[in-house]
């Protein structure tokens, strides 16, 4: 997931081919998905200490010789020696419209202040934990989807992601797919582990197994007659939130429907929302 969130506050960079970027760090891979999409990963901080579901401000030198930061959900738990970022591509965005463009051995700028408000410390213990996401809205959930203590927190956990068409689902499908074999999850809770994870990937335009928005399958009952679950409930469910400003607004309403509140770092409840906007000019 990427926020729409500017920062532009060092001196120009000397007038030399390859500027020197502060803060810099290594790109290892990279990889498109479609057109519209790709991910990348990073050489990691030494010092560099987050709680998964937590975000950091990346970026490169603009066309004035100053940074230009956005936030982005690091996609990678917190136990990877490395950092894995997952973007959306515009074409004329200032910043993903260079960055799309890195390739292996690039640096990119990397501030290492993790922040944000999708993490396991912000929602009260249940039986039942729902990452709820539109687009690259994926990334804090990819993080938290390979990190054990969202196992050992929570009976089950529940990946629900739409996007437009099949083909942006593959990022989440693959991931969950290798889940299955990843060697920490199944060392610390067997090789059935991967059953507590159910995912539910749906489509908005293109036809697909599974069609619909996230608030209209819940809403309707669809998503719980489909995995076998209960109706949510504030007793037993916990949620998290990540999409457009629009989607996050939506989803929050129909949470709250069914009986379950806001929470936050202070104050932890049943379900928290990524407080910052996410943009498409990115």
């Amino acid at each position: 997931m990427t926020l729409d969130i500017a920062v532009n506050d060092a001196a120009p960079a000397p007038n030399r081919e390859k500027p020197h970027l502060p803060d810099a760090q290594t790109v290892t891979s990279v990889q498109h998905w479609t057109d519209r999409l790709f991910s990348f990963r990073v050489t990691r901080p030494a010092s560099l200490r987050f709680r998964s579901g937590e975000f950091v401000m990346i970026g490169l030198l603009g066309d004035n010789g100053k940074p230009l930061l956005r936030a982005y959900s690091i996609a990678s738990p917190n136990w990877d020696e490395e950092l894995e970022f997952y973007s959306i591509k515009v074409p004329d965005g200032p910043l993903t419209s260079k960055l799309q463009h890195i390739q292996v051995g690039d640096e990119i700028i990397l501030r290492p202040k993790p922040v944000g408000t999708l993490v396991l410390d912000a929602l009260l213990p249940g039986k039942r934990l729902w990452f709820l996401a539109t687009g690259t809205g994926i990334a804090p959930f990819a993080s938290l989807m390979r990190d054990p203590e969202s196992y050992e927190r929570f009976e089950q956990v529940v990946m629900m992601h739409t996007c437009r068409t099949a083909d942006e689902l593959n990022y989440g499908r693959e991931l969950v797919e290798n889940l299955k074999s990843d060697p920490l999850l199944t060392e610390i809770y067997g090789e059935n582990f991967h059953k507590r994870l159910l995912y539910y990937p749906t489509t908005t335009r293109e036809d697909s197994p599974l069609m619909g928005r996230i608030t209209d399958n819940m809403t309707s009952g669809k998503v719980f007659s489909d995995l076998g679950l209960p109706a949510m409930n504030p007793e037993e469910d916990r949620a998290m939130i990540c999409g457009s400003l629009a989607f996050n607004v939506d989803v929050k309403a129909v949470l709250e429907g069914f009986g379950l509140r806001e929470g936050a770092n202070s104050e932890p409840k049943e379900f928290v929302v990524e407080k910052a906007f996410v943009g498409d000019g990115i």
